[in-house]
């Protein structure tokens, strides 16, 4: 959605409110591989265009300080995966759709 303010177009976000959705233990845990596995991808993709680890982030010489293994990110950076992976989690149950694990079908 966006709205005239200005003369600018300015957008404003209107996610679905999944504060109602209460997740069960299992999927929380899910919720921590999913986090991980999220880093994992975005870390090999900015390698693959050439980035690599620095001590502050650096777009010019694509150095950027996230570019280590999972457990040694600081803990800002470990919630904001898990944020996105509970949020998303949470709209999945949210919109209907159940998550079962394999061996409990």
């Amino acid at each position: 959605m966006y709205n005239k303010k200005g003369g600018e177009n300015v957008y404003i976000p209107k996610p679905i409110d999944t504060n109602d959705i209460v997740l069960s233990k299992d999927i929380i845990e899910l919720s921590e591989l999913l986090a991980r596995n999220t880093h994992e991808v975005w870390a090999q993709t900015r390698i693959k265009q050439g980035w690599k680890y620095g001590i502050e982030r650096d777009d010019s010489t694509k150095e950027h300080p996230c570019l280590v293994k999972y457990d040694e990110l600081p803990e800002e950076e470990k919630e904001y995966d898990r944020n996105t992976a509970m949020e998303t989690l949470k709209l999945i149950t949210k919109l209907g759709y159940k998550i079962i694990k394999k061996d409990e079908e």
